[in-house]
């Protein structure tokens, strides 16, 4: 985090969806701040589930213009209990391994990134249940899945 203190609120909401895992992904991201609103989203050829749970996190953040106090809200169990259960935290002092015996962990490349974003940002994580009529969770879904069409369409 700065020394700057964020004077600027903003939600995310956010998701990641695969077809196959691996295979083609989608992620979405929407930004709210007041009245203001901005949806980002894209896709990968192959990829999977939880590397584009990240990414959307990810995008979202690098999506800021100036340090923000930054509620994300994800249905990704993978990242937001890396986050509050201290898992990360852990993986990062055990060099970036895990379990006995000792394997790397997924998906670093993004872990790391996340983190560097999160030092610019007063970042809290919340979990929502997917699927659950959450309306702004559900249009993230609904974003990213059409996302996985174009990936797919890419991939030929």
């Amino acid at each position: 985090m700065s020394d700057k203190k964020p004077t600027r609120e903003v939600e995310i909401y956010t998701d990641g969806a695969c077809s196959g895992n691996p295979g083609p992904g989608g992620w979405a991201a929407i930004l709210i701040s007041g009245e203001h609103e901005k949806v980002l989203s894209g896709h990968d050829p192959q990829t999977t589930n939880n590397r584009m749970e990240l990414t959307a996190v990810i995008e979202g953040l690098k999506a800021l213009k100036y340090p923000c106090k930054v509620t994300i809200y994800s249905d990704s169990a993978y990242l937001v209990n890396a986050i509050q259960q201290g898992w990360l935290d852990k993986w990062q002092r055990q060099g970036w391994t895990r379990g006995k015996p000792r394997q790397p962990v997924l998906n670093v490349d993004l872990w790391k990134e996340l983190l560097n974003y999160m030092s610019i940002h007063d970042v809290t994580f919340k979990k929502v249940q997917g699927h659950a009529g959450h309306p702004l969770n559900e249009r993230a879904d609904r974003i990213a899945v059409e996302e996985i069409k174009k990936a797919r369409e890419q991939r030929g």
